[in-house]
């Protein structure tokens, strides 16, 4: 019998290296070994003998196009539903409260994913129980050496209202007087408004760098290198930069909200509310005093925290529970040996 057949529905590719496109990249590796993964931006149905067995289709806004095309075509062709949508930021927090598309995506879904823990507590109660968490993962990279001459803050997020650049604006002019707490802030600036801002604090602001978009590898060096990663957003749906930091012995200091705390945990020291530059300001100032004093920063609490949550961003946990997802869709005909995950089982 041939390979069963999987299409990723991603809004965004290569070129735009963002979250989505990460995300379809790894789970076309994992699961490439079993089945035939194709990546798509857009999906319709070429002929109706020549359609895929499952669709895991990124965001319910986005790909809501290519989901109204799949369930349409499960209905003439009488198949089993086969869909996945994965609700991966802002369709999660914001989409699905107010746009008609995402909303008929929860419908047409078979199942739904978060990428967090929280993520299942933001879906309509009466779609709660089609949803699954599914932590991302990598392998877990080692430290590099980080330097006691300053404090070295890492910020990895494109220039959008979403990521709050405007909060790192004003942690800068707010640090702007110490030159030993240094802000490298990696970022496309997909707001042209928000990318002259950038420019403008830089150089008014000499410890704060804005090093635009930089490759994959470049950016997992600078976090592996930070004494700390900054993640300032007011909406996510589980950002791919905590989990690296969090993987790469880097502790986070991240806003409270949901997206974040899904990731993090409900307990996690290093919160604060959102926008606050203040309270970041007062964090790094007492993280570089302890550093001065003892020659280390004082963030021991965070990196114990951190380590310990590094244990759910697995990547044998993470495919484990992508196949379990794809045996679930796939047509009792193409049916295989299941994995053994249970659905909202956090513990790895």
């Amino acid at each position: 019998m041939k390979n069963a057949r999987i299409v990723i529905v991603s809004p965004a590719l290569q070129d735009a290296n963002n979250g989505n496109w990460t995300t379809a990249q790894r789970w076309q590796r994992m699961l490439a070994s079993t089945f035939d993964v194709q990546i798509l931006r857009h999906w319709s149905p070429a002929a109706l003998s020549d359609a895929p067995d499952v669709m895991l289709a990124l965001h319910a806004r986005r790909s809501a196009d290519s989901i109204a095309a799949w369930a349409q075509y499960r209905v003439v062709a009488r198949k089993a539903p086969g869909l996945a949508v994965v609700l991966t930021g802002t369709d999660l927090y914001r989409d699905i409260q107010v746009d008609a598309p995402a909303q008929q995506s929860l419908q047409q879904a078979q199942l739904l994913v978060t990428l967090q823990e929280r993520g299942p507590q933001a879906l309509p109660p009466e779609f709660r129980e089609k949803a699954r968490v599914i932590f991302p993962s990598m392998s877990i990279r080692r430290t590099l050496p980080k330097t006691a001459r300053h404090l070295r803050v890492a910020v990895v997020g494109h220039l959008r209202d979403e990521k709050s650049p405007q909060t790192i604006f004003a942690l800068a002019r707010l640090l702007r007087a110490r030159p030993d707490i240094r802000i490298n802030h990696i970022g496309a600036p997909l707001d042209s408004v928000l990318g002259e801002q950038a420019r403008a604090t830089a150089r008014q602001c000499p410890a704060y760098r804005w090093l635009g978009a930089q490759p994959r590898e470049a950016t997992r060096r600078l976090i592996q290198r930070a004494h700390l990663l900054l993640h300032p957003s007011s909406m996510e749906g589980g950002a791919h930069v905590v989990m690296e930091a969090v993987c790469s012995g880097t502790p986070v200091l991240a806003s409270r909200i949901d997206g974040n705390v899904g990731m993090l945990g409900q307990d996690y020291a290093g919160l604060f509310a959102q926008h606050d530059a203040d309270a970041v300001a007062r964090w790094l100032l007492v993280a570089r005093a302890a550093q001065e004093v003892a020659g280390q920063c004082a963030l021991g609490q965070l990196m114990a925290q951190c380590a310990l949550r590094a244990k759910l961003f697995a990547p044998q946990i993470e495919q484990a529970r992508l196949r379990q997802l794809v045996a679930d869709l796939l047509p009792q005909d193409r049916q295989m040996r299941k994995p053994n995950v249970n659905r909202f089982d956090t513990n790895p």
